[in-house]
């Protein structure tokens, strides 16, 4: 559980630097299209940024990461 707590710690010292600029969640149903955008100040070539969905009563789990200047992403299973 230390282990957890650690991590949950450094997860929001690194978001709470990060000042990503998005909506803070996003709903849609199954068969409608949503589109998650997101921004950040200091963004550099290369930069990647990562999206999570999670679900209720679920963890994160990983949904897609795009690359700065990348236009299309593949849409993700589930």
């Amino acid at each position: 559980m230390d282990f957890l707590r650690s991590l949950l710690f450094f997860w929001a010292v690194a978001v709470s630097r990060a000042r990503v600029q998005q909506e803070p969640s996003a709903e849609t149903s199954e068969g409608i299209s949503i589109n998650i955008t997101c921004s950040h100040p200091n963004i550099q070539s290369y930069d990647y940024i990562y999206w999570y969905r999670q679900l209720p009563g679920r963890g994160p789990a990983f949904l897609v990461s795009a690359v700065k200047g990348s236009k299309d992403v593949p849409e993700p299973e589930g």
